[in-house]
């Protein structure tokens, strides 16, 4: 006997947010007063149960490289299903080692041998362990604002405390200033500065660790941070530092890889550093749970012990992830990300003008843009405004757009459309942003 009849009523947006209160964690947080209930989605556009449609420019935390169920993914996709679907690690596959042979072509200097997992904090976890059994130290840097998953090492990493749900982390992790120039954490201004956040590493190498350390793990662009950006100096002092003192540098490219940032295919390519280990997951299968951790053969044949992950490496992932990393080399779409940002960022940058006191800061690159919003940049008051956040999301959801958020405070809107976005669409999600603002300024 089941637990529910056959015959069953399809659920409305009321019952299956009811449910979801019911049966799933509360902590689990929604954006929006009444979260919306998805259905279905085809490129940018998605819809809601009960038929509305919107404009998604937050593409699943910057997971949908080519927008919702591509059919150039879902068509190898589907055809790996019916072919094999599950075998673990244990066994090679096909699509598995045509993925690590992609990745060992497409990433920066020696980068050559992948681990694969189901998620990036499985990736964090297994760079960090790897820096360490490489180096023989045990101490590892990451930044301020910096977000690295949900595991105990991951939440260690994670200088965020809305993100940090217990009081005890794991020992031997060193927080960094981070290259915040709006809200520079020592004060000061760029380039006058003289890139203080990077070179300070030194001093906190001397004085909070045994003076070796195993490694130095940053975003290039801070995602969950919202979208902190370095200056274009800061990477080649930094490294240059970690290095000096025996560690190596761990590149999170989950939220800047494949293109997001425009140009390149990693974003650690703009700042002229070829990482010793690089960690990756979300717009690498559109959508599909896979992440990687790609290391120089040096660092990946130095771990000697058993390893396995039960979902790294299935097929089914590693078909949707070769499909997409296809289409964005075929498409040449980091370079369309490099265009639409411009055209993206050119209207934020609008925005800034016309609305000074509530903008703070516009930053980012290629199609992970950001607007921070605070009480009055025009008055020089750069007070986090996380009210003002939560307005401006109400009044995008009534015009169709669907964003993110992000930064410490709350108060950083997230932008980032697929990289096959068109102009029209963008013109389209600006026009809905400016009349948001325009009726959140009014009110």
């Amino acid at each position: 006997m089941t637990k529910q009849s056959k015959n069953v009523k399809p659920l409305d947006a009321a019952a299956i947010r009811a449910k979801e209160q019911e049966f799933l964690f509360p902590s689990v947080g929604h954006y929006y007063k009444e979260p919306i209930v998805l259905d279905s989605g085809s490129g940018t556009r998605v819809k809601d149960i009960d038929g509305r449609e919107y404009l998604d420019f937050f593409g699943g935390i910057l997971t949908l490289s080519l927008g919702h169920c591509n059919p150039r993914v879902n068509e190898p996709l589907k055809a790996q299903i019916d072919r094999l679907g599950h075998v673990s690690t244990l066994y090679p596959t096909l699509p598995m080692v045509e993925l690590a042979e992609r990745l060992a072509r497409i990433t920066p200097g020696r980068l050559q041998k992948s681990f694969f997992t189901a998620s990036g904090t499985e990736a964090d976890e297994t760079a960090v362990a790897l820096a360490q059994v490489y180096t023989g130290a045990l101490e590892i840097i990451a930044l301020r604002h910096g977000y690295s998953g949900r595991s105990m090492l991951a939440q260690s990493l994670t200088a965020h405390s809305s993100w940090r749900s217990v009081p005890t982390q794991i020992a031997g992790i060193k927080h960094a200033v981070s290259p915040y120039c709006y809200r520079c954490p020592l004060g000061l201004k760029y380039p006058s500065c003289g890139v203080k956040c990077a070179t300070d590493l030194e001093e906190l190498i001397q004085t909070t660790t045994t003076g070796k350390i195993a490694g130095f793990l940053a975003e290039p662009i801070q995602g969950v941070g919202g979208f902190i950006t370095p200056p274009p100096e800061y990477f080649q002092i930094a490294v240059e530092i970690v290095r000096k003192y025996g560690g190596v540098f761990i590149c999170d490219e989950v939220q800047t890889g494949f293109g997001r940032t425009g140009t390149h295919m990693f974003g650690i390519e703009h700042y002229g550093v070829e990482p010793d280990i690089m960690t990756m997951a979300k717009g690498i299968a559109n959508g599909m749970p896979i992440a990687a951790t790609v290391a120089t053969p040096e660092i990946a044949d130095s771990f000697k012990k058993l390893t396995i992950s039960t979902f790294g490496g299935n097929p089914m992932s590693c078909a949707a992830a070769n499909a997409t990393l296809e289409v964005i080399e075929e498409d040449n779409l980091c370079q369309n990300a490099e265009v639409r940002g411009a055209q993206l960022r050119a209207g934020l940058d609008a925005l800034k003008v016309r609305h000074p006191e509530i903008v703070g800061d516009v930053r980012g690159k290629g199609l992970m843009l950001a607007i921070e919003l605070v009480v009055n940049e025009r008055a020089g008051d750069r007070t986090p405004n996380p009210a003002a956040t939560l307005r401006l999301f109400e009044e995008t959801k009534q015009r169709g757009l669907l964003i993110g958020k992000g930064g410490l405070y709350g108060n950083v809107v997230r932008i980032s459309p697929p990289l096959n976005v068109t102009a029209s669409e963008v013109d389209e999600a600006l026009k809905k942003l400016g009349e948001a603002f325009m009726s959140l300024t009014r009110s």
